[in-house]
């Protein structure tokens, strides 16, 4: 098979990784959808090996971490028996470093105490030293980050890890027309779960800005549209493909420049086209 030049497939992943549409992108690239699934999933295989290589000794004050909704092939009402079980809800956790916009660690799937602990036992390989992890109240992270975060001491003793979680109560103003319009924060509730977290740094505001981000440059999980993943396998390439982009070659506006080099792990922000060639180094 004839190789695609470097150039259309960076072109072709600079699209999908601004929230283009595989049609849209098809269009633009001249690429068939064909051939823009092949390059997602080898770019997925990638990014997988390369977030793991890259981000290992990475260290920060505090982790925010989140689960994100989003659904393959079907949403939850449509689901039938006789569908895969990997039809309907999925979730991408991740957690993000709220310094260096960093983020060590994602994990796609259900929202169960396996995906919890997958997640986390990720986040512990990856961040290195005492970290604070600042989490919503879901019932999973706590079996998941006490079993992977406790260490236990020369004497016996277990040393707990500094844990706050935050959960936004809203209230909807009945006086606003409009099926989706943003309900208002009416209480913000912190808990200090284990450890001694500084509850002044104890926040979920930049995982969640960064989900809107997600949604905002990845065509799967956008609000309100008729774009979705039709298999988990695509959902899981695509969002590790975002992820490693995110990391390695976008700037944030923020820090003016690519969230590894604020941390420390790379010296400058990967091109388009370094990524790509790393795809087809790693992905076959």
């Amino acid at each position: 098979m004839n190789r695609t030049p470097l150039a259309k497939q960076a072109a072709a992943i600079g699209a999908l990784t601004e929230g283009l549409s595989l049609r849209a992108t098809s269009r633009l690239t001249g690429l068939s959808r064909e051939r823009l699934s092949k390059l997602v999933l080898q770019m997925g295989k990638a990014s997988e090996r390369l977030l793991d290589e890259n981000i290992r000794g990475f260290s920060c004050a505090a982790i925010e971490a989140d689960e994100m909704w989003t659904f393959v092939g079907k949403r939850r009402n449509r689901v039938r028996d006789s569908d895969s079980p990997e039809v309907g809800d999925a979730w991408i956790w991740s957690g993000i470093d709220p310094e260096s916009k960093l983020i060590p660690a994602h994990h796609v799937g259900k929202r169960s105490l396996a995906d919890a602990r997958e997640f986390t036992r990720q986040l512990r390989r990856r961040v290195e030293g005492n970290v604070q992890l600042n989490t919503d109240r879901l019932h999973a992270y706590r079996s998941a980050i006490l079993g992977e975060f406790s260490e236990q001491a020369e004497d016996g003793t277990w040393i707990r890890p500094d844990w706050a979680t935050v959960v936004k109560h809203f209230d909807v103003d009945a006086s606003v027309e409009g099926r989706y319009a943003p309900p208002r924060v009416a209480k913000v509730e912190k808990r200090a779960e284990s450890g001694s977290p500084d509850m002044t740094i104890a926040t979920t505001s930049h995982v969640e800005a960064h989900h809107l981000h997600f949604r905002m440059r990845n065509k799967r999980a956008a609000r309100l549209g008729n774009a979705f993943s039709k298999t988990m396998e695509h959902l899981i390439a695509a969002t590790a493909t975002y992820m490693c982009h995110y990391n390695f070659v976008r700037r944030h506006s923020s820090i003016k420049t690519a969230p590894a080099v604020a941390a420390g792990l790379i010296e400058k922000p990967w091109t388009l086209e370094e990524f790509v060639e790393w795809g087809e180094l790693y992905g076959r």
